[in-house]
């Protein structure tokens, strides 16, 4: 057969690739036999952000000599030449910040070792959402379903525990789960999980503890496809050799098949969805309906936690990790008006000695140093979400749990023990109690007087220090 008329055909980026069959679903290489003037053109004039490993085409070459080896890719080219599939895919792949629309078709071959599908391919810089759409009913049905739900949902966490149940349904799978990953302190948190009945796959939970490393490592196994997908033992491999330390994970676990998406907002990576030990006789239908799925979920997540974010920023004082003053007059105002809590509070004012000093001396780098050491310090006392920052040099701690003078006390001579653990952090303590937590403004007053005089003790001690 004359493979490069038919390719010269073709007015789109096409060429033929071919496909080493050993049967019983094995292969071996894929090569790209030739292309079409356009074709070439991808490889040799790329568009910007479209480059390939190398910018010289040449025919019959494996086709991981112009990227990264691709199990997507391959399946496609797989089912399109040695089963007879029509195939079609849209996708955004990791590499490269395009997307591509695909069509996978196969080619007479006379070897029955050698099989051959044509490859047609289209590049759009912006997603196309009539390409995006183009999907069958019942796959459009789950997605519209998925949307709906996250749309109207006033309990996000919820919504996402009910659509990964769906998806788990969908996808045939033994266990799904979506997990977000926090960059900042290197954490990851389960949002929605889903077993099939009788598994023995043990919950995310149970691997938390410092898994962020290893989910960190899956943007590398994926090695710039759109997703992962392990349908047998020789997919399997791949993983092995990409990541063998999560190939032991997965497979000590029970896991056979996987297939494992990113979760992207505006190009950020958020988390990941996977689903384990899926039917893999429908791995193009569960691959293209959780495409279009995770896109949607990934803009959903994005914008609920921007706006979780944006919550955490208008409480939280972003240098010492502490509650802000914001939020401790929103507190106060609770308490005063008994709508937070009734019975005792306690209120402890700590004003940090020598601040602006070390401003004016080191920089405010080193007093920096000195604020967020300060605030460490009450951390050893107190719980996080006790703690304010009311001021430029100022914390103040208000405690509940049936508080007393004595215990007020005690944690004023813990902070003093606390603060001999970092270098110059020094307080200026005042405390007073209230039985009654309406009265939190009259223990904020008095806290704040007895806080001033031992000011003032600290001042006789160290003169040179005052006002300063």
């Amino acid at each position: 057969m004359d493979y490069q008329a038919i390719v010269d055909g073709m007015t789109a980026m096409a060429c033929v690739v071919s496909v080493e069959d050993f049967g019983e679903g094995r292969y071996g290489k894929f090569r790209i036999v030739t292309g079409n003037q356009p074709y070439i053109n991808s490889i040799e004039k790329p568009a910007p952000g479209t480059e390939m490993l190398t910018d010289k085409f040449v025919p019959n070459s494996e086709y991981t000599n112009y990227l990264t080896r691709d199990l997507n890719f391959e399946d496609y080219c797989y089912r399109a030449a040695v089963q007879k599939k029509c195939l079609h895919s849209y996708v955004h792949p990791g590499r490269m910040n395009v997307w591509f629309n695909m069509s996978f078709l196969p080619l007479e071959s006379d070897d029955d070792e050698l099989k051959y599908c044509l490859y047609i391919m289209e590049i759009n810089f912006e997603p196309d959402s009539e390409n995006m759409s183009d999907i069958s009913g019942e796959m459009a049905s789950a997605v519209l379903e998925t949307t709906i739900k996250l749309r109207g949902t006033d309990d996000f966490k919820k919504t996402i525990q009910d659509v990964i149940f769906d998806i788990r349904k969908l996808c045939d799978a033994e266990h799904c789960c979506i997990l977000t990953m926090n960059e900042y302190d290197r954490t990851c948190e389960v949002y929605g999980e889903a077993f099939q009945e009788g598994s023995k796959l043990l919950p995310m939970e149970t691997y938390l503890d410092g898994f962020y490393d290893i989910a960190e490592s899956w943007e590398g196994t994926i090695a710039g496809s759109n997703c992962l997908m392990v349908k047998n033992e020789q997919d399997m491999e791949v993983v092995k050799e990409r990541n063998p330390v999560w190939h032991s994970s997965l497979t000590g676990a029970g896991a056979n098949t996987i297939v494992l998406f990113p979760l992207k907002s505006r190009n950020q990576l958020l988390g990941y969805m996977w689903a384990i030990n899926f039917d893999a006789e429908n791995a193009v239908k569960i691959k293209e309906t959780l495409e279009l799925t995770t896109f949607i979920l990934g803009s959903e997540l994005g914008n609920y936690l921007l706006l979780d974010r944006l919550r955490i920023l208008s409480s939280r004082d972003m240098l010492t990790g502490v509650k802000n003053r914001n939020e401790m007059n929103n507190y106060v105002d609770g308490l005063s008006e008994g709508k937070e809590y009734s019975g005792s509070v306690g209120v402890i004012f700590a004003d940090l000695n020598g601040l602006k000093k070390i401003n004016d001396e080191d920089g405010h780098a080193a007093g920096d140093i000195l604020l967020k050491d300060a605030a460490k310090a009450l951390c050893e006392v107190f719980n996080e979400s006790e703690i304010f920052r009311a001021g430029g040099d100022e914390f103040s701690i208000i405690v509940q749990d049936g508080i007393t003078e004595e215990l007020l006390n005690e944690k004023i001579d813990q902070i003093r023990t606390a603060v001999t653990h970092y270098d110059r952090v020094s307080f200026a303590l005042g405390g007073s109690v209230e039985d009654d937590c309406v009265n939190v403004r009259r223990a904020l007053r008095h806290a704040d007087e007895n806080m001033y005089a031992d000011k003032q003790k600290y001042y006789s001690e160290f003169p040179d220090r005052k006002h300063r």
